[in-house]
């Protein structure tokens, strides 16, 4: 992904105006007609026009535009699915507009070419809008000074911004809304179009509240189950006992019959039946008679598959010349759902030759597309329109469009718009997952405890990117060489940050028909945690503190700092009751660092987390309150898989069917205190989403291996049903 902005998202000192504007352009997450001060505005902009819409909002740039009443609007092209980057973009608006955040409304741009990357995930989002968005708001506040400055005829220079309005040293006031028109039609501001630095910042950096908070409350807030898209039909899927499975014949005739059916709809994945409510679907899909044929799956079950990734291991490297001994160390990590709260589901309308698509995507390009080619539009995807609803929750799972392709064909065969909505027990059955996973750990041991290699082997099926990293290219290559794109992905973002000597990281493709996807820190989870809970080991070995073998070891300043901060707010090294102890762990990936030290206690039999502290360098926190929301709610998603969330496979079916069997830790399991620390050692964004989930799946194993005498290698922990 090209559009990450340099470390400071601020161009160097020295750019002439001419440089910074080009700079500006090149962005690849702006569109290629972008407008930043650099050619002329468009004929749209510069004619009058006597549309009431149109008249009631100017577009400044493709980021920022202001209504007649003074209020901005930010567009934003990717997806808020609760991680906060409303608030975010908010807050980098507000703060190069010198407005207050209640002044400006955020709108999530529809699929659209002109956008290089749409694709919200890989902790992407805010490290690759922040600089744009702060570009784009900073040149449109250089426009509104402009204007006003040709208005009163006053040198720009002299005027001053605040409140959403410009002010001239005289007292004279004139509101955003009341130049929006004129500054549309500025070619080159007359001050400065660069956004502001850091130590100027009022509004970034400050812990703010979620700006749509009181929304989500009151259930203003509206998910794609909520729109009222007019005739849309509640429409759900009778779908196979097994991953994958097929019709192969299914009687309708009870179901039709039943009150408020509107139709039967044969798919690839199911049989639909769209009815006036929800509650009439449910009834007669559940009157449908159908004959399956079982899935390509049907073969395999948890023993099955747990033989076949060990059996990928493979044997032994030669070790390193002067090896006196090596340690090992075997994992075993579970399929697992994203299980959001919010279940698949999409309103469709396909009428004629075009349809429309309301869903809450991770990547509304690719989901574009993908209907496309369903409807036999492949060559034509502009007939589709998407537009993203925001979602409740994704992690990785709304990069697949199973239920948008589902609504356009169901509405094409019924001729009318359908509201579809996939069960709690569709969404866990018949999802895609984070892949199961053997690994193995060897660690060469020299003369004296010397470290000489480190070679870790994790054999994990191979991971579905058909969507690729947002891009047509890597999308292409996702489709047609999913073992391929999945490779590399594991070549990218897999490293080890320990002077370990010769170090090795390997990934042996295992296929699968079990469908997958990537999953919160997408091969982090398994191999960074894996990686982590031998460096534990390791020390147990050489009979050395965990930590100092870290602070020895460790090859980045940051990761050090985050590790010194846990180690400091969490007394590490003190005495503690019998059965209590702490495990620590760090990674540093997305531009970020981060260290999580786990208390623990087993005193009960049951593991029970006393508290966890994190410490994070994210570089320059936009919201400090965000960023610690979601290093806390990534902490809880560790707990949960480490101790006793897990899928079973038996016979190619997915055995768990709700929370009720798929076993998310509770409020009640939470522990007291979830501290969050932030050591920022530059003004660089990093990545928050992902970062916080692999270090404490790990500090909560180290600390159990501390209590217990014995490392876990088998997750999750408390696995009731293997």
């Amino acid at each position: 992904m090209a559009d990450l902005l340099p470390e400071d998202a601020a161009p160097p000192s020295g750019f002439d105006r001419r440089k910074f504007l080009t700079w500006l352009v090149a962005s690849p997450t702006l569109m290629v007609a972008a407008r930043c001060g650099l050619d002329l505005p468009s004929a749209q902009a510069a004619e009058p026009t006597t549309d009431p819409a149109a008249l009631e909002e100017t577009p400044l740039n493709l980021y920022v535009a202001v209504r007649t009443d003074g209020r901005v609007v930010a567009t934003l092209p990717r997806t808020e699915m609760g991680q906060g980057i409303t608030t975010a973009v908010t807050m980098l608006v507000a703060e190069e507009l010198d407005t207050g955040l209640d002044a400006v409304d955020v709108c999530t741009a529809d699929a659209d070419p002109r956008w290089l990357i749409q694709l919200t995930g890989l902790s992407s989002t805010m490290r690759y809008l922040a600089g744009p968005l702060r570009a784009a708001a900073a040149e449109a506040r250089a426009r509104l000074v402009t204007a006003a400055a040709h208005r009163w005829r006053v040198l720009a220079l002299t005027l001053t911004t605040t409140q959403g309005e410009v002010r001239a040293p005289d007292g004279r006031r004139l509101g955003y809304g009341e130049l929006a028109e004129d500054a549309a039609h500025v070619l080159l501001p007359e001050v400065s179009p660069l956004p502001k630095s850091p130590g100027e910042y009022t509004v970034v950096g400050q812990p703010t509240g979620r700006v749509d908070a009181r929304d989500i409350v009151t259930g203003a807030v509206r998910f794609t189950l909520d729109l009222d898209i007019p005739g849309a039909m509640p429409t759900v899927v009778a779908r196979p006992p097994t991953l994958r499975g097929t019709v192969l014949s299914f009687n309708a005739s009870t179901a039709r019959a039943m009150p408020g059916v509107v139709g039967v709809v044969q798919l690839s994945s199911g049989v639909a039946v769209a009815a006036r409510t929800f509650a009439q679907a449910f009834a007669a899909r559940d009157a449908l008679q159908v004959t399956w044929a079982p899935g390509p799956a049907s073969h395999l079950s948890d023993a099955d598959i747990r033989t076949r990734l060990r059996d990928a291991i493979g044997p032994r490297p030669l070790p390193p010349l002067l090896t006196t001994r090596v340690v090992e160390g075997r994992f075993d990590f579970p399929y697992l759902a994203h299980a959001p709260m919010e279940t698949q589901s999409c309103v469709a309308r396909v009428t004629g030759d075009v349809a429309e698509v309301w869903s809450g995507v991770q990547d509304p390009k690719f989901a574009r597309n993908q209907v496309a080619a369903a409807l036999g539009w492949a060559l034509t995807p502009q007939r589709v329109t998407v537009h993203p609803i925001r979602a409740g929750g994704g992690f990785g799972r709304r990069f697949f469009t199973e239920a948008a392709v589902e609504a356009a064909l169901i509405s094409r065969s019924l001729g009318q718009p359908v509201k579809l909505m996939w069960s709690r027990n569709d969404e866990m059955r018949h999802g895609h997952y984070r892949p199961a996973s053997h690994h193995r750990i060897l660690a060469s041991l020299g003369p004296g405890g010397s470290i000489l290699g480190w070679q870790h082997r994790a054999a994990i099926p191979t991971v579905e990117f058909p969507h690729g990293f947002g891009d047509l290219l890597t999308s292409l290559a996702g489709q047609v060489l999913p073992e391929v794109t999945s490779a590399l992905f594991f070549t990218l973002t897999q490293h080890v940050p320990y002077q370990f000597g010769w170090v090795a990281q390997e990934l042996a493709e295992v296929p699968l028909p079990i469908p997958t996807a990537s999953f919160r820190s997408v091969f982090t989870s398994q191999v960074g945690v894996a990686n982590e809970i031998f460096v534990d080991q390791l020390a147990r070995e050489l009979q050395r503190d965990p930590v100092e073998l870290r602070r020895s070891r460790l090859t980045s300043r940051r990761l050090k700092a985050v590790l010194d901060r846990v180690v400091l707010e969490g007394a590490w090294g003190r005495t503690l009751p019998p059965g209590v102890a702490q495990g620590v762990a760090v990674l540093e990936e997305w531009d970020s660092a981060i260290a999580h030290l786990v208390e623990v206690d087993v005193t009960s039999g049951t593991p029970r987390v006393l508290r966890v502290i994190i410490a994070a360098d994210v570089g320059l926190p936009i919201n400090p309150k965000g960023v610690e929301a979601q290093l806390q709610g990534a902490a809880m998603d560790a707990m949960s898989t480490t101790l006793s969330a897990g899928l079973h496979i038996d016979a190619g079916a997915v055995r768990e069917g709700s929370f009720a069997d798929y076993r998310w830790l509770r409020m009640k399991h939470a522990p007291a205190s979830i501290q969050v620390h932030l050591v920022r050692s530059d003004n660089r964004v990093g990545g928050v989403g992902e970062l916080g989930y692999p270090s404490a799946a790990a500090a909560l194993a180290n600390a159990i291996a501390r209590a217990t005498g014995t490392m876990p290698t088998r997750f999750p922990i408390l696995d009731e049903g293997a």
